[in-house]
């Protein structure tokens, strides 16, 4: 299939709701973690699948603020999953040229999982195929919240005036400074919700909604959302005269 992709239609950044693990285990009478497990290889599929096909971005929605509600025993399972994939994936990704980045409010972490963390983005640092966002702790309200706050406090300090203040400059407030805005948001696992997912760069972003759970996403499914994507018009606001 990735002969039928179109290489100078494709998105800059893609940005994915990973959904499902707990449904996709639960069907094959499995605890939530087996499925978090298995979700670990469609991650490593799709790092794989956009670094070939010449993607320049890709955000995974890892673990948002709300999910620190899930039961205990859970959310510890998820630190210690994400601390070992993280440690046996770090060489993968700089042997393939993935740079590995982070968003969100790291430091409500386990430290542990924090030293990890920086070890493999400062091992990856220089890497330019593919760039790797990771979405941990993450929330678009927060992430909206502290931009709001530091604005103002730039403002009650006179490093910044209200007639400077634009998108422009918003967006540099925002974690994903320096990230071009995703043309493509996949969510899987067939729910259609944003779940609070980076609510103001997703403002003219192609939603792309799937019924595969996330442990079942493959190269495969990358390459049909992107089809999708790629036979839709792109307006802007405008109409479609205006674009030819």
């Amino acid at each position: 299939m990735l002969e039928l992709l179109d290489k100078n239609k494709l998105p800059k950044h893609i940005a994915i709701i990973m959904d499902g693990n707990g449904r996709w285990a639960k069907e094959r009478g499995k605890d939530r973690l087996y499925g978090h497990q298995h979700g670990v290889l469609s991650v490593r599929d799709v790092v794989e699948g956009c670094a070939e096909i010449g993607i320049q971005y890709l955000t995974l929605y890892a673990f948002s603020t709300e999910n620190w509600n899930r039961p205990e025993n859970e959310v510890n399972a998820l630190m210690e999953l994400l601390v070992s994939t993280i440690r046996k994936e770090a060489e993968t990704l700089q042997k393939n040229g993935v740079r590995l980045n982070v968003i969100g409010d790291i430091d409500t972490l386990p430290k542990q999982c924090i030293e990890e963390l920086h070890e493999a983005i400062e091992m990856t640092s220089q890497n330019t195929r593919l760039n790797l966002v990771l979405a941990l702790s993450y929330s678009a309200k927060w992430e909206i919240l502290q931009a709001c706050k530091k604005i103002a406090n730039d403002v009650k300090n006179d490093t910044l005036h209200l007639d400077q203040i634009n998108d422009n400059t918003f967006k540099q407030y925002l974690t994903t400074v320096n990230i071009p805005d995703p043309e493509l948001l996949i969510r899987t696992s067939g729910e259609y919700r944003i779940s609070n997912f980076l609510l103001y760069q997703i403002a003219y972003a192609e939603l792309y909604f799937t019924n595969t759970h996330w442990p079942d996403f493959r190269k495969e499914n990358l390459v049909e959302a992107l089809l999708n994507y790629q036979n839709r018009e792109r307006r802007f606001g405008k109409i479609s005269e205006q674009l030819k």
